[in-house]
């Protein structure tokens, strides 16, 4: 009996002492790797990304930080070499300012989203269905556009599009969360309400909403996503830009992490879930080795 408990607790030792080896192990390879540091923007779209390409960097080996900026200070950010890259680069019109001054001084990884679109979303029901007709509805829609952060794309468009429609309204300035609370208020009242938005985004999935027609074409057509990295980082972290520049889904897969982020507690979380559940996907944007 001494013997068979002698030999189960040397078996168990043995058991912990390789399982913290391992960990060790792990640890320094993650250590060795070095840390890629992702700047963002708090929109859905780019929250989902985000949070998911955390997750793939941690698990090929990664260290991986995060920082929340504006989109104009995130685009200077990976100009500067301040951080790595992000997967927010909405070309070839919604970032085209950006783009334009800063593109000699960072990297286009490509699109890792294509089929993307800005425009005024309303509520299904409401009687609008162009921009051009806004001004008959102005009482209707209070005379306001519900808008995100200043500094993104959309609110430029926005801008114009009131005055290439010789709008009588104002665009109201806030963030994604605010934007989404007021629409959430307005239809709850069945009230009309005009917002900027885009797809992909949970919005959208969660109501019954449409884009006005937009017969001037000011807000464009459809867009790609792209990964902008800084540059020397195919040179520092080559394994690292072959994960980002490898990166790629559809809007039904950005879709389904925004809802499953929108529903949950934790963006983070539940992109380590959506991972899980799709190691299929995920394998298609790691280097062979």
């Amino acid at each position: 009996m001494k013997k068979h408990i002698l030999n189960r607790r040397i078996r168990l030792a043995s058991v912990a002492l390789a399982a913290s080896v391992a960990f060790t192990v792990g640890s320094a390879q993650a250590q060795d790797k070095g840390t890629v540091h992702l700047s963002y923007v708090e929109w859905a779209s780019t929250v989902a990304s985000t949070n998911v390409m955390k997750v793939v960097l941690e698990n090929a080996g990664f260290d991986v930080k995060t920082s929340s900026l504006s989109a104009a200070a995130m685009w200077q950010s990976v100009a500067t070499g301040d951080t790595d890259g992000f997967l927010a680069g909405w070309l070839p019109i919604t970032h085209e300012d950006y783009y334009a001054k800063l593109k000699d001084q960072v990297v286009d990884a490509g699109a890792s989203l294509q089929g993307a679109k800005l425009g005024m979303v309303v509520p299904a029901y409401t009687e609008a269905d162009s921009i051009a007709d806004m001004n008959d509805y102005v009482d209707s829609f209070d005379g306001k556009i519900t808008g995100i952060d200043p500094g993104a794309g959309v609110m430029r468009l926005t801008e114009k599009v009131i005055e290439d429609y010789d709008l009588d309204y104002d665009l109201v300035s806030g963030s994604g969360a605010t934007m989404t609370a007021a629409l959430k208020t307005a239809i709850n009242n069945e009230e009309d309400i005009a917002v900027t938005g885009w797809a992909p985004h949970w919005m959208l999935a969660r109501w019954d909403l449409k884009f006005l027609d937009d017969p001037k074409g000011t807000y464009g057509g459809d867009e790609g996503i792209h990964t902008i990295v800084r540059k020397g980082l195919k040179e520092d972290m080559p394994e690292a830009y072959a994960i980002l520049d490898a990166f790629e889904w559809n809007n039904e897969q950005m879709g389904e992490v925004m809802l499953m982020q929108e529903q949950g507690d934790d963006p983070y979380e539940e992109a380590k879930k959506w991972v899980e559940d799709n190691q299929d996907i995920v394998q298609e944007w790691l280097p062979e080795s």
